[in-house]
C-alpha cells in the first residue's frame, strides 16, 4: 500500500508520501457513517446510479476507497526509466466520431444540451507504476496529482481540475470546460464559453442545495490558465454550507463538468454510448484534512492499472456545433503529456 500527494494538496512543494493506518473499502455512500480526518478517498463514477437513483454499469472495482493518514513525510521523486507500450483503445476514431455524432442527434431531439463523451486507451507497462507517475508529473504539472497503490490495482491521477474544496463553511468548485493548445483561440472561442457557461450554471445549481440561501455567487468566469501541453479554461462558483462531505456528495456527485446536461439525463446517455466502465475515472478523489475541511479533484486525466497494464482516459464535451474531427483532436491533445511515453 502507497499513496503520494504532489505537495499542492498540502500547500506545498515537491512530494509527500503518507504514512497509512488502513484502506477502508465501501459499496456505498450509506455504509459511511464518517470519513475520518485525516484521510484520502476515491469516489467512483459508478456512484452516479445511487445519487441520481439510476441502474447504469456496475463497476468491476469497489466504488469507494478511503485511506487512514497518520501523517506525511516529504519524499524525493526518482525519475527512473519507464514506458508504456499501446495495446488498444475501446473507441476506434471512426467509433467516436460516430460518438459525437449520435451526441448531436440527442441534442437535437432535445434529450440533452451537452455530454461529455470519454475513451479508454490501454497500454502496457514497461517499468514501475511509480516512476509512471512522477514521469507523468514532469510532463504536465498540476494541482491535484496522486499516486496510490492498494495491492490488486494502482491510480495515477494527473488532475488539474477542483471539484470541490470547503474551508470552515466557505465551499468552492472550479468547473473546467474549453481546451486549446492556444490561449488566443479559447479566449475567443464562442463555443467554449458557452460550454463553460453551462457547465457553471449547473455546478452554481448543485452547490445551491447544499448551500445557504442567497449565498451561493460565481466568482470568476472563463479564467484561462496555462499547463505545459495545453490551456484549460474555468470558472469559479462558491458558496456557505453547515453539511458534511457525505451530505455534499449526496448532492452535487457526479461532477457536471463529466457528465452533462441535464445531469441525470447525461448520465443515462453515456451509459448508452460508452461501451466501457468509467471506474474511478470521472468521480472524484481528494484529501479530508478535519472534520469540517476537504480538497476533491475531479478524476480527469487520470489512469488506472493492474500491474502491467494500465487504462488512460480521456474525454470532450460535445455540444450541437461541435464537428466530430475536432473533438477527436482535442481528445488526443488531452492524452498527450501521457501519449509521448509511449515507446516509439
Amino acid at each position: 500500500m502507497q499513496l503520494i500527494l504532489s505537495g499542492s494538496w498540502l500547500g506545498k512543494s515537491g512530494f509527500y508520501e503518507a504514512d497509512i493506518e488502513n484502506i477502508s473499502f465501501y459499496k456505498t455512500l450509506n455504509e459511511i457513517e464518517k470519513i475520518p480526518p485525516l484521510s484520502f478517498s476515491l469516489f467512483s463514477y459508478h456512484l452516479s446510479s445511487e445519487t441520481l437513483k439510476l441502474n447504469i454499469k456496475k463497476p468491476n472495482l469497489i466504488p469507494i476507497v478511503i485511506v487512514r493518514i497518520r501523517k506525511f513525510k516529504k519524499i524525493i521523486p526518482k525519475f527512473t526509466s519507464v514506458r508504456v507500450s499501446f495495446i488498444n483503445k475501446v473507441l476506434k476514431d471512426e467509433e467516436f466520431k460516430l460518438g459525437v455524432s449520435k451526441v448531436r442527434e440527442f441534442i437535437q431531439d432535445g434529450t440533452v444540451y451537452q455530454i461529455n463523451l470519454t475513451n479508454r486507451f490501454d497500454f502496457e507497462l514497461h517499468g514501475s507504476p511509480l516512476a509512471l507517475f512522477f514521469n507523468f508529473y514532469r510532463n504536465q504539472p498540476v494541482p491535484y496529482a496522486f499516486f496510490l497503490d492498494v495491492g490488486s490495482f494502482f491510480i495515477i491521477s494527473g488532475s488539474m481540475e477542483l471539484f470541490l474544496e470547503k474551508v470552515g463553511d466557505k465551499i468552492i468548485s472550479k468547473p473546467i470546460k474549453g481546451t486549446s493548445k492556444s490561449e488566443s483561440f479559447l479566449r475567443e472561442s464562442l463555443k467554449d464559453k458557452a460550454e463553460n457557461l453551462m457547465i457553471t450554471d449547473m455546478m452554481r445549481n448543485d452547490i445551491g442545495r447544499v448551500s445557504k440561501f442567497g449565498s451561493v455567487r460565481v466568482t470568476e468566469l472563463f479564467k484561462i490558465t496555462k499547463y505545459k501541453t495545453l490551456y484549460q479554461m474555468h470558472s469559479t462558483v462558491e458558496g456557505k454550507t453547515d453539511k458534511n462531505i457525505i451530505e455534499i456528495i449526496n448532492q452535487t456527485f457526479p461532477p457536471a463538468s463529466v457528465t452533462g446536461a441535464p445531469k441525470r439525463k447525461a448520465v443515462e446517455v453515456i451509459d448508452i454510448l460508452e461501451p466501457h466502465e468509467r471506474e474511478y475515472y470521472c468521480g472524484c478523489a481528494g484529501l479530508i484534512k478535519n472534520e469540517k475541511d476537504f480538497t476533491l479533484s475531479v478524476l480527469i486525466r487520470t489512469a488506472i492499472g493492474f500491474r502491467d497494464i494500465i487504462s488512460y482516459y480521456a474525454g470532450c464535451g460535445i455540444v450541437w456545433d461541435s464537428i466530430p474531427e475536432k473533438e477527436l483532436k482535442e481528445l488526443y491533445l488531452k492524452v498527450k503529456a501521457f501519449w509521448c511515453l509511449i515507446e516509439p
